[in-house]
C-alpha cells in the first residue's frame, strides 16, 4: 500500500512539472508573440512617419517646381509592364524645364547611350489639385524639339509614390512610369545624351 501512495505522489508530482513547463513554454509564447507584435507596430508607425515626411517634401518640390520621378517600372501602351532602373528612368522639372528620360536593357534604338532616350523641353499648363483623399494630381506639357507631350502625374496620400501617364500629342505611343517622386537636389538620376 505504501508502494503505492508513493508511486502515486510520484506521478501526481511528475504531471505538475510537466504541466508547469507546458504553462512556461505557453507563456514563454505569448511573450514572443507580444514583443513581436510591439515591434511590428513599432517598424509601422516610423514607416508611416518616413512617408509622411517624404510627402511633404515631395508636395514642396512640386510646388516650387523642383522634384523628379524616380521610375522603378514603366507600362506601355499595351499593358507590358517592365521593371527599370530607377536612376536612368524618369521625368523631371527644373527651372520650368522638363526632361524625360528611358533607358532599358537590350533595346537597339539608343540615341541616348543608355539603351532608350532622353528628350527635353519647356514646361507649359501646369496645374496641381487635390482630392479629399489628400492625392495630389499635377497637369502639364512638355514641348521641346524631340518632345510635344501631356503628361498627367499622380502623388499617392501620405507617401511620395507616383506616377506620371505620358501622351506624346503627335502618336500614340503612351507611356505610364511608377516610382518615386523627390526633390531635385535630393535626386540619384544619370542623364544620357539629350536627343535633338
Amino acid at each position: 500500500m505504501k508502494r503505492i501512495l508513493f508511486m502515486a505522489a510520484l506521478l501526481s508530482l511528475l504531471c505538475s512539472e510537466v504541466v508547469m513547463a507546458q504553462m512556461t513554454r505557453q507563456e514563454r509564447r505569448e511573450a514572443w508573440k507580444e514583443a513581436r507584435a510591439q515591434r511590428r507596430a513599432e517598424q509601422k508607425a516610423l514607416e508611416e512617419v518616413q512617408d509622411s515626411v517624404a510627402f511633404i517634401k515631395a508636395v514642396e518640390a512640386l510646388k516650387a517646381g523642383n522634384w523628379v520621378l524616380e521610375a522603378d517600372n514603366v507600362v506601355f501602351r499595351n499593358g507590358m509592364l517592365r521593371f527599370v532602373s530607377s536612376n536612368t528612368n524618369y521625368v523631371a522639372i527644373q527651372n520650368g524645364e522638363g526632361t524625360v528620360q528611358t533607358a532599358f536593357n537590350n533595346f537597339v534604338y539608343s540615341p541616348n547611350g543608355l539603351g532608350g532616350v532622353t528628350v527635353q523641353g519647356q514646361v507649359s499648363d501646369q496645374k496641381i489639385s487635390q482630392d479629399k483623399h489628400g492625392n495630389i494630381f499635377m497637369n502639364f506639357s512638355i514641348f521641346g524639339g524631340a518632345i510635344s507631350a501631356t503628361l498627367n502625374l499622380t502623388l499617392t496620400g501620405g507617401t511620395n509614390e507616383a506616377s506620371v501617364y505620358i501622351s506624346p500629342n503627335f502618336n500614340g505611343n503612351t507611356l505610364t512610369m511608377n516610382g518615386n517622386l523627390v526633390p531635385y537636389d535630393e535626386a540619384t538620376v544619370f542623364e544620357g545624351t539629350t536627343s535633338w
